[in-house]
């Protein structure tokens, strides 16, 4: 069986940032106008009023600060609450297909690789533009490659689901490189009239480059071992779909956006987590003080600090445990990519390192890798 490696990273970030201080200016505005145009239902108690959201609140709950966005007039217009991306024609690359494309161009040029070494393409992301044909099939179009393409959807845990499929065609002989996006535009069904959620995502695309590690450039990340885990649960969910037309009465309902019960994920998902995270170094003979650095999935500042601490023994510090969230916010498959693409450069050979995102499903994925000369 060959090995699989991981050759290079791309990163592409939109050039537009929300600060929480303009997201909550947004959310607090439409708020009022919301209990004004209710004030007799709630004078006479038959409804709540909607309170004011704060930056205090955005950070202490998750560690965000700011996020990127590709449209940022339609997000914070009170009168509109979402982003205004224009449709365009099909004769025309899909924007979730561009943004792809845009982090593909920096993971082929970092690895020195032209778009026919690669023999296919996997587009790994929580939501995709269509139901058909598929992005990945559109990206691989766009950059001329050849071979096979196809999408995968395991919301937030996409993308390390996505490096171990790679990997897996890798090391069986189905293919020597391939390549692995995750665009998001997670904007496009975080619900921005919902205090609770409002301030949690940002898009963003990333990619990541995996090889036959007999062609891979000097430098590559060596895979020591990939695990996937998944475990049906309610309570991240988004009811957005193709059927939702046979049900008309509830197109636009809150839950055809993202939707989660926060407290039972963050109790639920950081155990599960932390002991696939344990298990899954005993089995490749490893400690967590074998770790250098971990590069979790950026959802939540408080889960990232309680699984790295069981992991690691101890509270983990910045460079051990390094944090992309503050800044970009969750930006669903892509989080543990943008912390690896940013925080790895001071790895010396021999050094180790785990790649984990988690999420809805609930799904979780780790990937361990050692930098090699």
């Amino acid at each position: 069986m060959k090995n699989a490696v991981i050759s290079s990273t791309g990163l592409w970030t939109p050039p537009h940032s929300i600060s929480n201080e303009e997201l909550v200016e947004a959310y607090n505005a439409w708020a009022d106008n919301w209990n004004r145009e209710r004030d007799a239902d709630i004078a006479s108690g038959l409804i709540e009023p909607k309170t004011h959201s704060s930056v205090e609140f955005i950070e202490k709950a998750s560690g965000i600060k700011s996020r990127y966005v590709m449209n940022k007039t339609g997000v914070l217009d009170p009168d509109i609450m979402a982003p205004r991306i224009p449709e365009r024609p099909n004769e025309e690359i899909s924007v979730l297909a561009e943004i792809a494309v845009n982090a593909a161009r920096q993971a082929l040029e970092r690895a020195g690789r032209k778009p026919e070494d690669v023999d296919a393409v996997i587009c790994a992301a929580s939501n995709m533009q269509r139901a058909y044909p598929a992005m990945a099939i559109e990206v691989q179009q766009a950059l001329g490659i050849g071979g096979f393409a196809f999408d995968m959807n395991v919301a937030c845990s996409s993308a390390t689901f996505g490096i171990q499929t790679a990997a897996d065609f890798v090391r069986t002989g189905s293919a020597k490189s391939v390549l692995m996006v995750n665009p998001e535009i997670c904007s496009g069904h975080l619900n921005f009239t919902d205090r609770d959620s409002h301030f949690i995502f940002g898009d963003v695309a990333t990619a990541v480059l995996v090889e036959e590690e007999s062609i891979a450039p000097a430098g590559h990340w060596k895979i020591l071992g990939t695990k996937l885990k998944t475990e049906f649960s309610n309570n991240i969910r988004n009811n957005f779909g193709f059927l939702n037309r046979a049900a008309p009465e509830g197109i636009g309902a809150p839950d055809k956006l993202f939707k989660q019960e926060g407290r039972k994920v963050f109790k639920e998902v950081v155990p599960m987590v932390a002991t696939m995270i344990t298990e899954h170094l005993g089995e490749l003979g490893l400690q967590g003080t074998d770790l250098r650095r971990l590069w979790l999935h950026q959802a939540n500042a408080n889960m990232n600090r309680l699984i790295s601490s069981k992991v690691l023994g101890h509270e983990a510090t910045a460079d051990e445990s390094p944090t992309v969230l503050d800044t970009y916010a969750n930006t669903s498959s892509a989080g543990s990519i943008i912390a690896f693409h940013k925080h790895s450069e001071d790895f010396k050979p021999g050094d180790k390192g785990l790649i984990c995102s988690f999420g809805a499903g609930y799904s979780a994925g780790t990937v361990f890798v050692e930098k090699t000369a």
